[in-house]
């Protein structure tokens, strides 16, 4: 018997919209998304452990996203019911109270549209997936892990600040960088520009590879 396959969104395409019951009230991804970075997560099931520990990671870093002008949204296959349930039980036990809204997507409808069931993992729990969306709505970055392994709330927030910061300066970001790092000038296209470059003060590697501080 096939699995059965459903659409996944790619990189540079523009984010599906949907209106749904949240944690917070009725929501239209669109309009809460309006103008701002969005980061759209996906967890496996409430009351769970590895994904309490993740949820309560996104949580304790909502300075930080509101910081750097992101939003947060949430997922589980899970009734609003349970979501409230599971919100109160994290808040009473660990004092830490999940304020971004969490969808409660029972008939997986939105899961469906982002490619967050992969029957390969399971049919009825969504993948911990990760989209990173622009103000333009556009995706710009996809993180998938399977239902054992926890994300890394560091590289979540470093690649954040990547997105926003290349498209801050018109540059691309090497392996590793991190906010103070240099960032890599494009390669030139065309002669003159190969000319400009190599009378450059610029950090190159080779004339392809160069590098500039941001300072």
């Amino acid at each position: 018997m096939e699995n059965t396959i459903y659409s996944m969104p790619r990189i540079g395409d523009i984010a599906p919209d949907f209106e749904v019951m949240t944690t917070t009230g009725m929501l239209k991804f669109s309009e809460y998304a309006h103008n701002s970075w969005t980061i759209l997560f996906s967890h496996p099931a409430d009351f769970t452990p590895v994904c309490t520990t993740e949820m309560t990671g996104f949580a304790l870093e909502k300075d930080f996203f509101k910081a750097h002008e992101t939003k947060l949204i949430g997922l589980s296959i899970d009734s609003i019911h349970a979501h409230i349930a599971w919100v109160n039980n994290v808040r009473e036990k660990t004092g830490v109270l999940f304020e971004f809204p969490i969808i409660a997507d029972i008939d997986m409808s939105v899961a469906k549209k982002y490619g967050m069931l992969q029957p390969g993992e399971s049919e009825t729990a969504a993948v911990r997936a990760v989209f990173f969306i622009d103000p333009a709505f556009k995706i710009r970055l996809i993180m998938y892990y399977p239902l054992n392994v926890g994300r890394n709330m560091d590289e979540i927030k470093r690649a954040l600040l990547a997105l926003q910061t290349s498209d801050a300066n018109k540059c691309a970001m090497p392996l590793d960088w991190r906010p103070g790092d240099k960032v890599i000038v494009p390669a030139p296209k065309t002669v003159d520009a190969l000319q400009e470059r190599l009378k450059s003060n610029l950090e190159m590697v080779d004339f392809y590879l160069a590098k500039r501080s941001l300072d």
